[in-house]
């Protein structure tokens, strides 16, 4: 009995790199998705805490401001107890701020797990053709 130990063809090798490579790709472009939709949510997160830090800058500016220039303006001029009040409350607004703007700048966006596998992957394409 023989058995047939035939090496594939060419073609037969550039069609089964063809459809690995797909493959490859396919897998890619989900851990692509899936990565960035990770990063998306604690964006968002970060998103969430600039708004609230601009929420709460502003209902004190409403709420506290009237309150506050109204107490010191028994002790100062008017117009300098709203502006001392004015200037603490916008403090505490620009430091909720800065603390989302901080987060924010530290999230890295780029989906470096699948920038990896893809420099794996093109080294293992090469390899496979040569």
């Amino acid at each position: 009995m023989q058995h047939s130990t035939q090496e594939p063809s060419l073609g037969q090798l550039f069609a089964d790199l063809s459809q690995q490579m797909t493959t490859l790709v396919r897998q890619e472009v989900a851990l692509a998705t899936t990565e960035m939709g990770r990063k998306v949510s604690r964006v968002g997160r970060d998103v969430g805490f600039l708004a609230l830090g601009g929420a709460v800058a502003y209902a004190g500016l409403l709420a506290i401001v009237a309150a506050l220039v109204l107490l010191l303006a028994a002790l100062v001029p008017s117009w300098l107890a709203a502006l001392i009040v004015g200037v603490v409350v916008g403090a505490i607004g620009y430091v909720l701020v800065q603390k989302g703007l901080a987060a924010l700048k530290r999230e890295d966006l780029a989906p470096r797990q699948t920038i990896d596998t893809l420099k794996e992957d093109i080294a293992w394409a090469k390899d496979q053709t040569t």
